[in-house]
């Protein structure tokens, strides 16, 4: 048990290192675009890998014999609802990346296009507005998965 315990610190601790130690890299170099992105798929890569790990390691049947049983017949429902949560996460935390992105772009040519000619307003929230569009179905997604766990 308490090596469990142990070994769940030391995922919580990885996970928080390998979303900081790439940062930290990168502010201490040259600042460059190609530099960055390499950096954010290496800790995109580290991240997501150690929380597979960690998910494995929090959802590993005990070794005690008298506990396998009750793990047994938990242990599907348990990972089922772990996972229901992960996919719940990812669907908002996906699409706000997703939908912030388009903002990005579309928002940008909205103001310039606005600056230019003020009877485009209308035509160019219409577009932003679709662009926000993606972050709310992602959300209305995530409550639809966490409301059949």
């Amino acid at each position: 048990m308490e090596t469990k315990i142990l070994a769940e610190g030391l995922v919580v601790v990885a996970l928080i290192l390998s979303i900081f130690i790439p940062f930290r890299v990168f502010f201490a170099g040259e600042r460059n675009k190609k530099r960055y992105k390499k950096i954010i798929g290496v800790n995109t890569v580290l991240f997501f890998g150690l929380l597979i790990t960690g998910v494995a390691i929090l959802f590993a049947p005990s070794a005690s014999a008298s506990e396998a049983a009750a793990v047994a017949a938990t242990a599907a429902d348990g990972l089922g609802t772990g996972l229901g949560y992960i996919s719940a996460a990812l669907a908002t935390s996906i699409s706000g990346i997703g939908g912030g992105i388009a903002i990005a772009s579309a928002a940008s040519a909205a103001l310039g296009a606005v600056s230019e000619d003020s009877s485009v307003f209308g035509k160019s929230l219409v577009f932003v507005g679709l662009a926000e569009g993606v972050c709310l179905y992602g959300f209305i997604i995530s409550i639809m998965i966490l409301g059949k766990l």
